[in-house]
Order: C-alpha cells, then structure tokens, then sequence
C-alpha cells in the first residue's frame, strides 16, 4: 500500500514543483494587494483629517468606513498568505518524503542486485579455498624452516649452555684486565713577562739629567 501511495506521489513530482512555483506567484500577487489596500486606507484616514478639520463630519465618517472596508480586505488576503504558506510547507515536506523513499528504494535494489551477484553458497566455498590455501602454505613454511641434515642432529639446549658459557668467560676476562692509568698532563713553564726596550730607552735621557743635577748641587 505504502509503495503504491509513494509511487503515484513520485510520479507526480514535476507537478508538485509546479504547484509550488505557482503559490509562490499567487502569494507575490497578494502581497502586492495588500500593499495596495493599506495605501488606501492611509489615504482615507488623512482625507477624514481633513474634512474633519473643514467641519465635514459626513464625509470624514465616509472616509473611515472605506478605511473599515480595506482593513477587512487586508485582513482576508493575510489569511489567503497564511493557507499558502502552510500549503507550500506540506508540499515541500512531501517532497522531501519522495525524494527520500526513492533514495532508500534506489539503495535497496542495488543491494538485492548485488546480494544476487554474489551467492551465498559461493562465498562459503571461496572462503574455504583461501584458508585451505593459507594451512598449505603454512605447512610449506615449517618444513622450510625445519632443521635437516647434520644440523638437525643438534641440541638446542647444549648450544645455549655453551654460549653462556662463552659469554660468562668473556666478562670474567674484562672484569680482571687492569685500569690502564690515564697520562699525565705534562707541566706548563710559567712564562716570565719582559718590559720591552723602548720603555728603558725612554728613561734614560731622565736619569742622565738627574745625575748632572746632582753634581751640580755638590760643586
């Protein structure tokens, strides 16, 4: 029942979208009615000011009830938007309710196509086949790996003794060489700075003055 009710709807999708292209254009066009009637009874209000003020009682009155009458018409096309506006919501949800059964429809015909290419009983068998496949090769791999001639002859056990053995000794051997001791860092002659020469040169004109001095002062 569900698929017969959503098939005649997805059949008729193409005029749903039209339907709503025209709402849309009836709604544009009351929208612009009511545009309209609310000038107009704008304008009635401000021609009832003014007879009012020209002591026009009778027309000032005649001028409020075309504004009553318009205000009746806007209130009616607001109900004409509000119908359309909850039409056009119901049929866009049911739009969006077809183009979902008929994405889930589509997914369900492509698995049940695929179900069918691909055979239940074919599976099982292919899949024994990969792990008959997989033991064989496994025990292809053990007897590679298996010892064979005079190597098989041997004793894992003796040969891990051995080897402990080996490296028990070798250790012994580092632990008895002696510490090499480090050489020593040969001794630094302590350098003794010399004045340099042109510093006594320029002393002694000065010492040549002081002793002419004192031997002036003994004569």
């Amino acid at each position: 029942m569900f698929k017969r009710v959503f098939k005649k709807s997805s059949q008729h999708q193409p005029s749903a979208v039209m339907t709503i292209d025209k709402l849309n254009e009836s709604l544009e066009m009351l929208e612009k009615k009511e545009n309209l009637l609310v000038k107009k009874a704008s304008a009635e209000v401000e021609k009832a000011k003014e007879y009012s003020k020209a002591k026009k009682k009778n027309a000032a009155l005649q001028c409020l009830k075309k504004k009553k009458l318009y205000e009746k018409q806007i209130e009616q096309l607001a109900t004409f938007q509000l119908r359309i506006h909850d039409q056009m919501i119901m049929l866009e949800s049911a739009k969006a309710t077809t183009d979902t059964v008929d994405a889930l429809t589509i997914g369900a015909s492509t698995m049940k196509a695929m179900n069918k290419a691909t055979k239940i009983d074919d599976l099982e068998r292919t899949m024994d086949e990969v792990n008959e496949q997989m033991e064989d090769m496994k025990q292809i791999q053990d007897a590679l790996s298996a010892p064979i001639g005079a190597a098989a002859d041997f004793d894992e056990d003796e040969l891990e003794a051995e080897l402990e053995e080996l490296e028990d000794a070798d250790l012994e051997e580092k632990l008895l060489q002696p510490i090499r001791a480090a050489p020593a860092a040969p001794s630094r002659v302590p350098v003794v700075k010399q004045s340099p020469r042109p510093a006594q040169q320029n002393n002694e004109p000065e010492d040549e003055e002081l002793a002419a001095l004192q031997a002036e002062l003994a004569l």
